[in-house]
């Protein structure tokens, strides 16, 4: 994939691609060793989601920094990531596992194309298309031998559902999202720094299994309407991508709108994230 250009033709430096791909993010780990890459080629970099809830507006601040990594140059994998639903105290049943991955890639694609950015110019695949095979399974037992119960719950506190009595599955989930940098060939991953605990497990473990160590890029997390975090399961935090018109102005008329506090203002958020890049990009 060739180097995305500037308005006035000229190719973008390694600085600025630099700048391009780490504006608006809360956290960088591997800032030298990016900006290393850039000078050599084009960063690859892949975002994960797990098909778990229904999509909801949030997605929009990830969709909107790949359109930045698009115009840095980088080469983006989308990965949906089927196998870590399950694993995830059963989020998404077995049984529903492939509708629902169905689900999730007809509607990150559409809100992709919705802001304009070129789906032939990105990779999607399904954990399962290579999580499943002798090489992966064999680096996952590798990996349990390595990793304390501790550091695979700790790593895993921010992303998976916390029960008194967690399962097996959510202590294994860690593990699996850092092996994915290595099977999908890539520079960075990226994510909200809800993940950053599963980014710096992953720069422990890795490189222990003879597998280097990668570049994690950081998105700040979204107020959701309420003031805390958007959640899929806190229906009056979100808004679906399926509401009504009706339901969307009920929902942000009673948006948490405090005067002075922009830290867990959803609707501010949104626009600084979303709207705003969106509207720049498009010279509005």
């Amino acid at each position: 994939m060739s180097s995305e250009v500037q308005e006035n033709g000229v190719p973008l430096s390694p600085e600025e691609k630099l700048e391009c791909i780490t504006r608006n993010l809360q956290e960088t780990l591997g800032e030298e060793k990016l900006l290393g890459v850039l000078r050599e080629r084009d960063l690859k970099v892949y975002w994960g989601t797990a098909t778990t809830g229904k999509p909801h507006v949030a997605y929009f601040v990830p969709m909107s920094k790949i359109a930045d990594f698009l115009r840095a140059g980088c080469e983006v994998t989308i990965l949906f990531a089927d196998l870590h639903a399950y694993l995830d105290n059963m989020k998404a049943p077995w049984e529903l596992l492939a509708l629902r991955t169905q689900y999730y890639e007809h509607a990150i694609k559409a809100m992709l194309g919705s802001i304009g950015v070129p789906l032939d110019k990105l990779t999607f695949i399904k954990g399962s298309e290579y999580q499943l095979s002798r090489e992966f399974t064999l680096d996952v037992y590798r990996l349990t031998s390595l990793v304390t119960e501790h550091d695979a719950k700790k790593a895993g506190a921010e992303v998976v559902k916390q029960v008194d009595h967690p399962l097996l599955s959510g202590l294994l989930y860690p593990g699996l999202q850092a092996l994915d940098e290595e099977y999908l060939k890539v520079d960075a991953q990226f994510g909200g720094v809800d993940q950053r605990k599963i980014f710096t497990f992953a720069e422990k473990y890795l490189p222990q299994l003879g597998y280097s160590k990668r570049i994690h890029l950081m998105n700040p997390m979204v107020p959701g309407l309420t003031g805390g975090k958007m959640s899929a399961s806190e229906e009056d935090s979100k808004i679906d991508l399926l509401d009504s018109a009706a339901t969307l102005k009920k929902k942000l008329k009673r948006a948490f709108c405090e005067p002075g506090n922009t830290a867990d203002n959803g609707v501010l958020s949104f626009a600084k994230h979303v709207l705003m890049p969106l509207a720049e990009r498009h010279g509005a």
